[in-house]
């Protein structure tokens, strides 16, 4: 009798989950993919992630909804893996299950004042522009005139555009309407992007800080004492990470520019990075309940490149502000007891997607903005699944 046709179960339907659904069925002409999220709508971080500003790194949502529409896959929406049903009962109706339900949790930074009102985590941050459920009534303050970004990444720089950007250019975009309203009614004018570590360390892309550079009614502030000596440190560096540090160093060195003949003083909003400097703990307000600013320890680098370490000099310094985001990565979280997790690292075991000790189990993590470094992981263990033989909930085998 025939082989019954294999069926894979993917958790969490972004961008990691999809392009597995969209590659299986591409290369295995019988399998079934059934796609399980805990919202009611799919996507993950295209829909919740990515900038309201950045429409064509959203365009891939097309692609998924292809994927989606086929005759041999299903999506099972406001369905949370590990309460309405447990990774034990996938494991007993498909051949392979594959968790891709990504990091939805933030790291904390574990210094005093962190839960003082003013003070945020860039995901809830970017979920409330974005309209992400659970996090539409955070209703920031926004009535002060700077804010402090903690982190050096992309989205660090997404956050510090849409609070800079003109109305104008907002309302062109699919930005919620309440974070449009409150962004009509900020006062923020300046903001500030912290980091430990140096200008060679930066986690954010060359096309992400241009777009801050030339964003309308602002200006850079860059410190030239930052990069000095730097043109020749970046000489053999690779290509991206040259262009990046050249542009911050053109940046840093010239004057403010007079296009439309606005002197530095009429511009009314500006952003600036500062390096090496790690934050210690938040400052109060007299009365104890609002961030009034941050003490930062200043650090020197240990060690070359992406591998250097910051570490302390014993020097201080506060710097006033009375809105925080700490943008320093997402942490992922246990999603079932059967499944095992490595807390220290915020991880499932595994090895080359396998799950650690359970047979027929996979997990992908997808890194925002970069979408397709984990394909031949999809390749080397999905694939790999239905093409050995499994048992399955119906007591039957499947050989490929």
């Amino acid at each position: 009798s025939r082989a019954p046709a294999p069926r894979i179960c993917v958790v969490g339907s972004g961008p990691a989950g999809f392009y597995t659904a969209q590659h299986i069925l591409k290369h295995h002409d019988l399998a079934q993919v059934d796609i399980y999220e805990k919202l009611p709508v799919p996507f993950g971080l295209v829909r919740f992630g990515v900038a309201p500003d950045h429409p064509e790194v959203k365009n891939v949502i097309n692609t998924f909804t292809h994927t989606a529409r086929s005759d041999r896959c299903a999506y099972y929406g406001n369905v949370t893996v590990g309460r309405d049903i447990t990774v034990g009962e996938l494991q007993q109706a498909y051949h392979a299950v594959v968790l891709s339900y990504g990091a939805e949790d933030n790291r904390v930074l574990g210094i005093p004042g962190e839960n003082l009102s003013g003070v945020y985590s860039a995901r809830a941050f970017v979920g409330w522009y974005n309209g992400l459920p659970e996090n539409r009534d955070l209703k920031p303050d926004l009535s002060c005139e700077t804010a402090l970004i903690l982190g050096h990444g992309n989205v660090a720089l997404d956050i510090a555009r849409i609070l800079l950007s003109p109305l104008d250019f907002l309302r062109k975009t699919d930005i919620t309407d309440c974070s449009l309203a409150a962004l009509a009614r900020s006062k923020v004018k300046r903001v500030w992007l912290a980091g430990r570590r140096g200008p060679l360390q930066v986690a954010f892309t060359i096309k992400e800080l241009r777009e801050m550079i030339n964003l309308p009614g602002t200006q850079p502030v860059l410190n030239p004492a930052d990069f000095t000596g730097l043109e020749n440190a970046v000489k053999d560096a690779p290509r991206p990470r040259k262009r990046l540090t050249e542009l911050m160093i053109k940046t840093a060195l010239e004057k403010p520019r007079e296009k439309a003949a606005m002197a530095q003083a009429a511009i009314p909003r500006q952003w600036g990075l500062k390096f090496q400097r790690s934050p210690q703990e938040m400052l109060p307000t007299t009365d104890g309940t609002r961030v009034r600013g941050v003490r930062m320890a200043l650090t020197r680098l240990e060690g070359l490149g992406d591998s250097a370490k910051a570490v302390p000099t014993g020097d201080m310094e506060e710097l006033e502000c009375g809105l925080v985001l700490s943008s320093i990565g997402y942490r992922s979280l246990p999603l079932d007891p059967a499944v095992p997790f490595d807390t220290q690292h915020g991880v499932i075991p595994n090895s080359l997607g396998r799950v650690t000790g359970v047979p027929g189990l996979g997990v992908l993590l997808l890194k925002p903005y970069s979408p397709f470094g984990w394909l031949v992981l999809v390749w080397r263990s999905v694939l790999q699944w239905v093409g050995e033989e499994r048992t399955c909930g119906c007591d039957h085998h499947h050989h490929e």
